[in-house]
């Protein structure tokens, strides 16, 4: 049976559920939730017998139907549950060597360029950063040249990369390409079907949903990968404990309609924003001026609920954090409630000034994680904030 993505949030499709394994619906005497398995090891009936389950590290009832689901959602043959978005990160980068080069997006969460520059290029894997939405990334390509890694859009500025367009160029060259999907989810954008490798995803965000569990996942279509990374995660540990997994799994049953408001709202937000006096720039892919638009309407079913947008002077941005209310000032984004985020101090604290202000990132931009709220208590809330 077809099932349209939104009800594929909550269902898996019935080939996935088909037989006696523990994720059989004829198993857990009914139960609607699907059970939390809190448990460490699993009892074989006799040597050479097993349930299909040994250790948790490796893995767990609760933690595969999560995984089933997450695969589902983004087309994949295989996904992986990590204990957080980075923790899903560095597994992906321990599918490279010393010496092998990577070409990454200048513009990605302040943590994944931490982790590029402190963990990974300390063991030996070397990056190249540039824009990779505008570009000639085949200028870059060496030898050595193992994957291409983007945000689409990037975290903060916004920045449109045409995933089929770096997709052909990546299988041109035998690179993996690697797609940090996070801002968009896969309700909204599925990079799997547009030619890429490896999606990753912050659970944590929309996914989860609710600011109240970190998660990481990571889904693959290439058999090879696959492999590679569910030795990986064997053999490091850091999988998504049960309780997490079960949260996440709650998360994701209304993601279709979460997202769906979120977007509305963020659309409505960034076109009030634009009449604003203290408002230089508005930073929104649904906004017609953009210059991504055109290639996210093609590739994606949406344009998300993030908007990012520089006021006149870093003063004006640290009041508006002051005076907010409703609109919480706080690290994060994806979940029901709007969050308004500083980069420079927070996502992007430990990204050099240089490269911030080399990608538009400046001491008077500000973030904005819209939620679900109703839209006019929030632009009621940012009118005082901004004019109050």
């Amino acid at each position: 049976m077809s099932l349209s993505i939104q009800t594929k949030c909550l269902h898996l499709n019935q080939s996935e559920n088909d037989g006696d394994s523990p994720c059989s619906p004829c198993n857990h005497y009914g139960s609607v939730s699907f059970p939390i398995y809190q448990t460490a090891t699993y009892a074989h009936p006799a040597p050479g017998e097993s349930t299909g389950f040994d250790y948790s590290r490796l893995q767990n009832p609760t933690r595969e139907h999560l995984e089933k689901l997450v695969c589902q959602l983004e087309g994949g043959i295989d996904c992986f549950a990590l204990s957080s978005g980075m923790a899903a990160i560095t597994l992906v980068l321990e599918l490279f060597s010393p010496g092998d080069h990577i070409i990454a997006d200048s513009d990605l969460y302040g943590g994944s360029i931490r982790l590029f520059d402190n963990v990974s290029s300390k063991n030996g894997i070397k990056f190249t950063r540039v824009n990779c939405a505008t570009t000639n990334l085949e200028t870059l390509i060496t030898p050595a040249t193992k994957a291409i890694y983007i945000e689409t859009p990037t975290n903060p500025m916004m920045n449109i990369t045409d995933i089929r367009e770096v997709s052909r160029l990546a299988k041109k060259y035998g690179l993996i390409l690697i797609v940090d999907n996070t801002f968009m989810s896969p309700y909204l954008q599925n990079p799997l079907e547009l030619g890429a490798d490896i999606v990753i995803h912050s659970g944590t965000k929309y996914l989860a949903g609710h600011n109240d569990t970190l998660a990481g996942f990571i889904i693959t279509n290439k058999e090879a990968i696959r492999e590679k990374l569910r030795f990986l995660i064997k053999t490091t540990g850091a999988g998504l404990a049960p309780f997490d997994c079960w949260l996440t799994l709650r998360g994701i049953k209304t993601l279709a309609i979460r997202m769906e408001a979120a977007q509305k709202n963020a659309a409505l937000i960034a076109e009030w924003l634009q009449k604003q006096k203290c408002v230089t720039k508005v930073i929104y892919p649904g906004l017609k001026d953009h210059p991504g638009h055109e290639i996210q309407k093609k590739q994606a079913r949406g344009f998300g609920a993030m908007v990012t947008f520089n006021v006149e002077s870093e003063g004006k941005a640290k009041e508006i954090l002051k005076k907010v209310r409703l609109i919480q000032f706080a690290e994060s984004l994806g979940g029901v409630e709007s969050l308004i985020t500083y980069p420079v101090t927070q996502t992007h604290a430990d990204v050099p000034e240089e490269i911030r202000e080399a990608n538009g990132i400046t001491r008077a931009t500000l973030r904005l994680s819209v939620g679900i709220e109703n839209a006019e208590d929030l632009i009621k809330d940012l009118e005082e904030a901004l004019n109050g």
